[in-house]
């Protein structure tokens, strides 16, 4: 899973390839979300975004989804974010996590990627992990996962 290469945005807007063992010793927040600029994704990201700093002092945070780079730049630059998006449009990241699934808008059945924020350790380990994930406070809920540990 470590191994997955998947070319991405950078947190400064400047296309590049990323795996997750480039950051390894790092803590990192890794946020699946299925479509660039819908309603509940936009509200996710920006909820990060706003977050950032508060996030920063403990984790790092990338967001994955099946769209282009070319759609990362657009979101990325119209919704102002800062931090990094991962192109998994072959699904790699997505299969390797189990969030690529079946799922059914409208009676129709399809593939699409489950919401899903996993918390990595420095060791390159799944530290915590919230599926099906509903955007309102759960941005909250990842600060106060991070803040507790910090305390302890």
């Amino acid at each position: 899973m470590k191994n997955i290469k998947l070319k991405g945005i950078d947190e400064n807007g400047n296309e590049k390839e990323f795996s997750l063992n480039d950051f390894k010793g790092e803590k990192i927040v890794l946020y699946f979300y299925p479509k660039d600029n819908t309603s509940g994704c936009t509200q996710e990201a920006c909820n990060f975004r706003d977050n950032l700093n508060r996030i920063l002092k403990y984790a790092k945070i990338i967001g994955v989804s099946p769209d282009s780079i070319k759609s990362h730049l657009s979101f990325k630059s119209k919704q102002d974010l800062n931090f990094p998006l991962l192109s998994d449009d072959e699904h790699k990241l997505a299969e390797a996590f189990e969030v690529w699934k079946e799922k059914s808008m409208y009676g129709k059945k399809y593939m699409g990627i489950e919401r899903s924020t996993f918390i990595i350790s420095p060791d390159g380990e799944i530290e915590k992990e919230w599926r099906k994930v509903k955007v309102n406070g759960h941005v909250d809920e990842v600060i106060d996962y991070l803040t507790g540990l910090s305390s302890k």
